[in-house]
């Protein structure tokens, strides 16, 4: 259908999201590389993410991307970083030619809230809201998912390597995270917006000093 929505973070770094209403050939156009997937719709929405990542900067070799074993895509010797997200009839992409950055974007289901266990620790499920127990668990593991397409490396456990620090829910703001994996740590400031039942979280960089 179209870029429902475009911000630019710095002078350097971009993010959008699209809304999913063509056919294949359409992406086809700009994206020729050839996906390992098979299902129609998982089809349009692998599509739509490298589409859109040329939507943001037409400059990106988007059919040289390349898939590391952690299942991060890359563009060897190039130098964009970028991350895409997709969930129902949406995509969402974030480029930066700066820092490593990390996106992701979901819908608010009861799924999330049947395994927000799984990704919460205790001290995290005690700040979530009561009367926004939902969204709010929805934008933390949307939060976890992000850092964990910043990293890129896999293997990460989302309760001991990925800690939230406390934050009230609201329709956007921002959100603190202390990574430690192995010798790396690393504090990130994300953001995040609610569009209803859409949830879009962000990260760009580590913060310094």
């Amino acid at each position: 259908m179209a870029l429902i929505r475009t911000i630019q973070i710095d002078r350097d770094t971009k993010l959008g999201v699209w809304k999913i209403g063509e056919e294949e050939a359409f992406f086809r156009k700009t994206v020729t590389i050839e996906p390992e997937v098979h299902h129609p719709h998982k089809r349009l929405q692998h599509f739509a993410g490298r589409y859109l990542l040329v939507e943001l900067f037409p400059e990106l070799p988007v059919n040289d991307i390349r898939i590391m074993d952690s299942r991060k895509p890359y563009i060897p010797g190039n130098p964009y970083y970028f991350s895409i997200s997709h969930c129902g009839d949406y995509a969402a992409a974030i480029v930066s030619r700066r820092e490593h950055v990390g996106i992701d974007i979901e819908l608010v289901q009861p799924k999330i809230g049947r395994v927000a266990h799984k990704f919460l620790a205790l001290r995290e499920a005690e700040f979530i809201s009561r009367t926004h127990k939902l969204p709010h668990q929805t934008v933390c593991w949307s939060a976890k998912e992000a850092v964990y397409k910043w990293y890129g490396m896999g293997g990460l456990d989302f309760k001991a390597n990925m800690q939230l620090q406390a934050f009230p829910f609201q329709n956007a703001g921002m959100i603190t995270c202390d990574f430690l994996k192995d010798e790396r740590m690393a504090c990130l400031d994300l953001q995040y917006l609610m569009d209803g039942e859409l949830c879009l979280v962000w990260v760009v960089g580590e913060r310094k000093g």
